[in-house]
């Protein structure tokens, strides 16, 4: 158990102690000094001013029952090891929020004893857990500055594939193709980043530019070829034709297809 500040005789100002301030486990530094702790009381208004008289909690370290209160000039929360000259300090929630900075360890410390803190069994006030929301949304920004990022880096061909596969209008101004290759980089970052190492983006979109110069044509029956009308494959009931003549290039079986396509695409 961490050393607390001994007791100070009556009549003399006690010595500011350089201790850590233990929570009733107090045997242990209070953790995660860098985060700012968010609280909120649900059933606050405006403004909600949480009691501080005699409050007290059972101490499992001393095995007794012990006062505790915010004097933000004391390192302890506990009565009996502050100073007689101590002073608490009001502890407000504007808008039902609390935010405790890193420098007042025991506000969060005495937060988190007050038997008035949900995890404590109270119904007053509890502590709300943003960091995995934090973390999330920072992976978020990172990966859509890395997609915008990799639609500025990617030259024009690239982007066209891309924009096909992705049923982009292509019949328009680069600067109008790039615009909505923007929107899908934000609204759907990884997917756009995949794409430009994903065959079946590519294979798509050479596909879909076949169909747009009248070498093949897609039906819901078949994919067949534009100026003879033979069959290539026959497209089962109920599929997406573009799905199937895609899977079908990608096999050695659609090689020859392929082949001839890039031919006629030159």
């Amino acid at each position: 158990m961490a050393q607390l500040k001994a007791t100070p005789k009556r009549g003399r100002p006690a010595k500011k102690s350089k201790n850590v301030l233990v929570n009733s486990d107090l045997s242990a530094p209070i953790k995660d000094t860098k985060t700012i702790h968010h609280w909120t009381a649900p059933k606050g208004g405006n403004v909600y001013l949480l009691g501080q008289n005699q409050i007290t909690i059972f101490d499992e370290e001393t095995g007794k029952v012990r006062e505790i209160r915010y004097c933000p000039g004391e390192n302890s929360i506990f009565r009996d090891e502050q100073s007689e000259f101590s002073t608490k300090s009001p502890i407000v929630f504007r808008d039902k929020n609390l935010f405790v900075s890193p420098s007042q360890p025991n506000l969060q410390a005495f937060l988190e004893k007050h038997p008035g803190n949900h995890a404590n069994g109270g119904n007053l006030f509890y502590e709300v857990d943003n960091s995995p929301k934090v973390q999330e949304t920072v992976d978020e920004e990172f990966l859509r500055h890395d997609a915008i990022t990799l639609l500025r880096s990617k030259d024009l061909d690239e982007l066209m594939a891309v924009a096909i596969s992705f049923s982009i209008d292509t019949d328009r101004p680069a600067n109008e193709i790039k615009h909505d290759l923007l929107l899908k980089a934000k609204s759907s970052p990884q997917t756009f980043i995949d794409s430009f190492d994903n065959p079946v983006v590519a294979m798509k979109a050479k596909l879909r530019q076949a169909e747009k110069m009248q070498i093949v044509k897609l039906s819901e029956d078949a994919i067949r070829w534009y100026d003879t009308n033979k069959n290539i494959i026959i497209v089962p009931p109920g599929k997406d034709p573009m799905d199937i003549f895609v899977r079908y290039c990608l096999t050695e079986g659609g090689a020859a297809v392929v082949a001839q396509i890039d031919k006629e695409l030159g």
